[in-house]
């Protein structure tokens, strides 16, 4: 009798879609940056029809909005400088490091690790639900 082997189930991907703005100068980086992102395993890349950004999609497990605009910029090309886009950026890294950083976090329970705490507190402290009166003395009216 052959016992079948289970290969651990591959996760799901976390697909993240994002834009990546181009600063106005120097014409015809978006093309560019479209093609290079495009070698790039695991990405999905689409130029934009006004021409200044770059539609790109990605697995959160193999990429990173963060390592892909370092990468552009290693490269020479130009981010959109704009306020609204660095904090938009700054935004979007932040959230997808925690994520990333929770994919690695074990799971835990946090209702069961939290009323045994609550309990264990509980009972150490002196509250109103004591009654230190001897049990004959309870009954006595």
């Amino acid at each position: 009798m052959k016992h079948a082997v289970e290969t651990p189930k591959k996760p799901d991907p976390i697909r993240k879609e994002r834009n990546i703005r181009f600063a106005e100068f120097p014409p015809g980086q978006v093309s560019e940056a479209a093609d290079f992102l495009g070698g790039l395993t695991g990405l999905e890349t689409a130029p934009d029809a006004a021409g200044r950004s770059v539609a790109v999609a990605y697995d959160l497990r193999e990429h990173s909005l963060e390592e892909l605009e370092a990468a552009l910029e290693e490269k020479g090309f130009h981010l959109e400088c704009a306020l609204l886009n660095k904090l938009m950026r700054a935004l979007v890294y932040y959230s997808e490091e925690i994520e990333i950083h929770n994919l690695d976090a074990p799971r835990r329970l946090l209702k069961k690790s939290h009323n045994e705490a609550y309990t264990r507190a509980w009972e150490r402290h002196p509250h109103g639900d004591r009654d230190d009166t001897p049990p004959e003395w309870r009954k006595y009216k």
